[in-house]
């Protein structure tokens, strides 16, 4: 063989192994912005499980980062996908451009969640005109179920927290809405904005007895967490996406950190549904009503 043909077989074996559909491409990564759920421990030990499942389902690499409620429309420019609650979907929605692909079901109500005025029966607290001068605590400001729903029922009935009441807080740090529920419990505060969701898991838990509260108002059921897409994303990958998580079944594994273990089961939820962005319009007219964004005129 010569030396010009020696050549031409290597230059010809190079171009053959170039193209060839079993030489390892390299995976695009899309970055998952998750809304920190109660630490940002707790909410990664939850999703990343799910994160992996979706890479190893759709062949790319999903990069999952944790993002404070307050800070998300800063972040949401950098993402591909969020996970977050209702109210920060609408707001993302009118100002961004993203697009609900799901509905995340957990507990009782399935694919959505209420709030809810809750006291110890103890008291003499029985309805919400009761509230005038006493305490109160609410959970974070862009929690739908954990303040504005609770800001929406006061209004009708008549009370304004700002006036009527002898002072409310907010607490800091993590698992707000299991702090504004011992609060309650604990007689720290007259009464608690309580997100029945997790009220109703602190029951299963046995962390706290259901017998002692008492419902005085409670708020319409809406859409709670959700998945949607940025615009950074093309229909095509995010239709599969969305019918990657949709197909997601309770049996459902993935391996990670050398355990094999349930997505759903991880994730404390019970599946995804279809959603369309008109499902969220309740949401959209209790921040309208109670000045919330992004409809806020002050």
């Amino acid at each position: 063989m010569t030396q010009r043909s020696l050549i031409f077989l290597v230059i010809l074996f190079l171009i053959v192994s170039c193209n060839s559909p079993s030489a390892k491409e390299e995976k695009r990564t899309y970055k998952i912005g998750y809304m920190i759920c109660n630490s940002k421990e707790e909410t990664l030990h939850r999703f990343m499980p799910l994160t992996k499942y979706l890479g190893k389902k759709l062949g790319v690499n999903f990069e999952a980062a944790t993002i404070d409620t307050m800070d998300f429309t800063k972040e949401v420019g950098i993402l591909d996908f969020t996970h977050t609650n209702s109210l920060l979907y609408i707001i993302m929605n009118r100002n961004h451009g993203v697009e609900v692909l799901a509905a995340e079901k957990a507990g009782p109500l399935g694919a959505r969640s209420n709030g809810a005025i809750v006291t110890l029966k103890k008291n003499t607290i029985r309805a919400l005109k009761n509230l005038r001068g006493k305490t109160m605590v609410f959970g974070p400001m862009l929690a739908p179920t954990a303040y504005m729903t609770q800001l929406d029922l006061l209004l009708k009935g008549g009370i304004n927290p700002e006036d009527d009441l002898a002072f409310y807080s907010i607490p800091s740090g993590s698992y707000k809405h299991e702090k504004v529920i011992y609060g309650v419990l604990f007689e720290k505060y007259d009464a608690g904005a309580f997100p029945m969701l997790d009220f109703e898991k602190m029951v299963r838990e046995g962390k706290i007895e259901r017998n002692d509260f008492r419902v005085i108002a409670e708020g319409k059921a809406m859409p709670y967490c959700n998945f949607g897409v940025t615009q950074r994303v093309d229909d095509s990958f995010a239709k599969r996406f969305k019918k990657a998580l949709l197909d997601i079944k309770k049996d459902d594994t993935v391996e990670i950190d050398g355990e094999v273990v349930r997505v759903l089961d991880r994730a404390d939820i019970d599946g995804y549904e279809d959603t369309k962005n008109k499902d969220f319009d309740v949401v959209r007219d209790m921040a309208k009503r109670t000045n919330m964004p992004p409809y806020q005129k002050y």
